[in-house]
């Protein structure tokens, strides 16, 4: 399993952190911190596609993270992405069925919502809970028809 990381400047410390927590905890992932590198102001956009993109080239080995003041730029950059199911989920209830229901490939995170303790739980719910299939994959095809229109 790969684990893209990406944030803007707001989201920097947290996902710096987190992708130390990942490595220690899921020594079984490859981690790929997708940047920003520094908290020098930096457009959100840029940082979504970078992480989506490498999800949706690695298709079902792969998750992606992504981390901003609110969550709000990020999830909604990603969900642009055909393919990118991007769940905002600021605590561990909305993570897990952000991957049961949904089957969620990119978290996001609001860096300025939730703290490093909170934050860290989610994750680990994230990565560790697969998807239920059965009736929800109706529901993911209706999505995918959604996608499809021009």
């Amino acid at each position: 399993m790969k684990i893209y990381i990406g944030s803007d400047h707001a989201g920097y410390e947290l996902k710096f952190n987190l992708v130390s927590f990942i490595m220690e905890s899921f020594p079984e992932y490859e981690v790929f911190d997708c940047g920003t590198y520094s908290d020098d102001s930096v457009d959100y956009p840029d940082f979504a596609q970078k992480v989506c993109e490498n999800v949706l080239n690695d298709n079902r080995n792969s998750l992606g993270i992504l981390i901003c003041g609110t969550g709000l730029g990020m999830s909604i950059a990603a969900n642009k992405f055909k393919g990118i199911r991007a769940a905002l989920c600021n605590d561990l209830f909305t993570a897990k069925l952000s991957r049961q229901h949904n089957d969620a490939n990119v978290l996001v995170l609001g860096s300025r919502v939730i703290g490093y303790g909170v934050a860290t739980e989610v994750v680990r719910n994230f990565l560790t809970t697969e998807f239920d299939g059965g009736r929800h994959i109706d529901r993911l095809n209706m999505i995918k028809e959604i996608e499809e229109r021009d």
